[in-house]
């Protein structure tokens, strides 16, 4: 190498350091003649180098020593041919460009506006600019051909980190894909990382590494440079506002690109972390692939943290846009309430206006991130990529009743079984709760002959009129018709709270006692007996231990039914067990499933033996005309598949064991919380005045609505009001947690 260099450029003194390289092999010459970069590539390489040089020499406007512009050989050329170890070679040499890699730079502002100031020169510059063997480079690093990268996601072996990156691509089909053909494009330098970035005195003063220059959106640039100007920050938006400062003073954006900034760097980030998990298998010694592999991650999990909607109003602060005036809550729920009745109760005293929403985060419509501590509908995660993705699918290739015949029908209803003891072996698909509850009574009543249900107290199974009639915690409040004469009510086995509290077995056995006396005076008469297996209208409250042994033996001895309602505590959430019911060793003849189904998508259950559905089976069809239909089951079983995948139950359990723990060690320094109670992801928290247990209602509504204010989501239950409810997506995390915990000792403590 030293003898070519020698010969075509005719330097002295020559020593070589090998340098990284992804496309090329580079190496840092020193030579009497001064500092230079070679760089060797494949011969087919030559027009892109051509076209590359001649990139270069466009930018002859800057400073001499801001890029490294090509030095002709001995024949006048800028690049020579060479044969090394027998191949064909292209050389380039370059001009050594002086300075500190931003990368190991101190981010001031005034370093970050130069560097915004600096690339918008150059793009100001090019705009118009014309080179053919750039515009003819389809190049997989071009953001436009970001799904290179998507087919590489399954590189990528931590299903959390996959899910993630699954998301932000399905959000660039929906932000950015159909917007793509509307953008300015033009030649662009394509990949201003932080190590092709040069500073000197506080100043960007130069660029290398043009190998990935292409003709394409021109706001792709601004939203390269911040991707790598933002990693390591602890305040990503805070780094990214003087680049775009400075962009903004050099080349003037427009709104509709500032609209896609957010989700383009993104897009970099998810584009960076594919090719990456890819090359790691490829050449896992290649340092310079892996350089930006782990900043990346941090700032992709970071994004996820941050509403889109602030980051695109801070972006336009930072331009100098105005920002849409965003109407109060006030105003929206006027308007909401000239079209829906009040009925419709809104939760908060500051109701929250949303805009968006991923994984355990919501985003309201002024731009705050909302953490999720209460949601139990959304069970695997707001819009999880699994499942929006199957819903896609199967919406755009068929969606009809089950007076058809159709795969995903049988293939979930095959998969749902499969987690039910082999005594629950049908399934009546419907669309919600409500429905499933309702359905239950009668295929109770129908299998029975009879009519009388014997029910849980605070229980509450739906909004149909048989499911009210059902629930005590509807049929007792205001506006309720009171108990009905084919109603046994239950107390509730509350070891905290009622008339018996060591809950060894004991206490069990005492509630048990109490209501087999009422089961035996309605002998004969009573269809069923039906019940969740943690009361959540209650104030989350579990059985007592070998209560539902004993009532469910007794039911069953005069001829009754079983049912356990799983609607909010089914599918893992209670992370010891996928069925609530399975917590007390017993198995219902009925079981009514719900909301976490289809993780937002309206869908129902009913599971039940062959000798109940043999009994509904009397000749009338029962028919839903949603109830089963191919885009709910291909919802259902996305479901299931991710609660697998991602191990959702042991997460449930860990975190949720994580949960009580800290809210039992607060409970230690706090005398106002009187119980801590729940399983996995399933928690009450009951606030008290004094040791008589009077219940605080006042202090719950206080910590509901504060933590609301302060961006965290819980809600109030049980009779008195009095208790926080934490029932958040699976994929909780400890430092969700921990963010939870922080603000509630706040709260309380002052």
């Amino acid at each position: 190498m030293k003898t070519l260099l020698s010969e075509h450029y005719n330097l002295e003194d020559i020593s070589l350091t090998k340098m990284e390289g992804y496309n090329s092999s580079n190496y840092r010459v020193d030579a009497k003649q001064g500092k230079f970069v070679l760089k060797v590539y494949p011969v087919q390489e030559k027009a892109d180098v051509l076209a590359e040089t001649a990139m270069i020499q466009q930018l002859a406007f800057l400073p001499e020593d801001a890029v490294s512009n090509p030095i002709k050989n001995v024949t006048g050329d800028l690049v020579t041919h060479a044969l090394i170890d027998g191949e064909e070679k292209i050389l380039r040499l370059m001009f050594f460009v002086e300075g500190q890699f931003i990368a190991e730079a101190t981010h001031t502002d005034k370093v970050l506006r130069s560097l915004g100031s600096f690339i918008g020169k150059i793009d100001h510059h090019l705009i118009g600019y014309k080179n053919i063997g750039i515009q003819a480079r389809n190049l997989d690093w071009d953001l436009k051909n970001i799904n290179v990268s998507r087919q590489l996601k399954h590189h990528i072996t931590s299903t959390s980190d996959r899910k993630l990156v699954e998301h932000f691509f399905i959000q660039w089909d929906q932000h950015v894909y159909p917007k793509m053909t509307q953008l300015r494009k033009s030649i662009i330098h394509n990949d201003a990382n932080d190590w092709n970035v040069l500073v000197k005195d506080d100043q960007v003063s130069g660029i290398i590494d043009f190998g990935d220059t292409a003709h394409t959106a021109i706001i792709f640039e601004l939203a390269i440079t911040l991707t790598y100007a933002m990693f390591g920050k602890d305040d990503p938006i805070a780094s990214a506002i003087p680049v775009i400062e400075g962009y903004q003073a050099e080349f003037p954006l427009f709104e509709e690109e500032l609209d896609l900034l957010y989700y383009l760097i993104a897009g970099r980030l998810c584009m960076g972390v594919c090719t990456t998990a890819n090359e790691k298998k490829l050449q896992p010694d290649n340092k310079y692939i892996l350089i930006s592999e782990a900043p990346g991650w941090e700032l992709l999990r970071k994004w996820i943290t941050i509403s889109p909607v602030f980051a695109r109003n801070q972006f336009y602060e930072a331009a100098g846009f105005e920002l849409d005036t965003v109407p109060s809550e006030e105003e929206i729920l006027t308007r909401r309430h000239k079209f829906i009745s009040s009925i419709f109760s809104v939760s908060y005293r500051k109701p929250l206006y949303v805009e968006a929403a991923a994984f355990q985060y919501m985003y309201d419509k002024t731009g705050n991130t909302i953490l999720d501590a209460y949601n139990n509908i959304p069970h695997v995660g707001h819009q999880h990529p699994k499942v929006v993705e199957a819903a896609q699918r199967q919406m755009a290739q068929l969606n009809t009743n089950t007076r058809y015949l159709y795969d995903p029908l049988q293939e979930y209803a095959e998969k749902l079984l499969s987690k039910f003891s082999s005594s629950l072996t049908k399934v009546y698909f419907v669309n919600s709760g409500s429905a499933a509850s309702d359905l239950a009574i009668r295929l109770a009543q129908k299998h029975t002959q009879r009519q009388k249900m014997v029910v849980m107290e605070h229980g509450y199974h739906g909004n149909t009129r048989l499911g009210v009639d059902i629930s005590h915690y509807k049929y007792t409040s205001k506006g309720g018709t009171g108990l009905s004469e084919n109603i046994i009510e239950a107390t509730i086995p509350d070891t905290y709270r009622g008339l018996y509290k060591n809950n060894n077995g004991e206490a069990g056995q005492q509630y048990a006692g109490d209501l087999i006396k009422k089961i035996k005076q309605s002998e004969g008469e009573i269809a069923g007996f039906i019940t969740e297996p943690i009361v959540g209208c209650g104030g989350q409250v579990p059985l007592a231990k070998d209560y539902l042994k004993l009532v469910y033996k007794s039911i069953r001895e005069q001829g009754g039914v079983c049912i356990s309602d799983e609607v909010q505590t089914g599918f893992g959430r209670l992370g010891s067990h996928f069925w609530g019911y399975e917590m007390y060793d017993i198995v219902p003849d009925i079981v009514v499933l719900g909301k976490p189904m289809g993780n937002g998508h309206p869908i129902g259950a009913v599971i039940t033996s062959d000798a109940i559905a043999d009994s509904f089976d009397n000749g009338m069809e029962f028919f839903s005309s949603f109830g089963g239909n191919p885009v709910s089951c291909a919802i259902g079983f996305a479901v299931l598949n991710v609660i697998e995948e991602e191990k959702l139950q042991q997460n449930s359990l860990d975190v949720g064991d994580y949960f009580i723990n800290e809210l039992k060690r607060i409970q230690q320094q706090l005398d106002c919380i009187g119980d801590v109670r729940g399983s996995g992801l399933f928690i009450g928290i009951e606030f008290i005045k004094d040791e008589n247990l009077d219940p605080d209602t006042a202090l719950a509504a206080l910590v509901k609505n504060e933590l609301r204010n302060r961006n965290i989501l819980v809600s109030t239950d049980g009779p008195y009001d009095s208790v926080i409810k934490s029932k958040p997506p699976l994929c909780f995390t400890k430092e969700n947690v921990d963010q939870v915990i922080s603000e509630l000792h706040d709260i309380i403590s002052k």
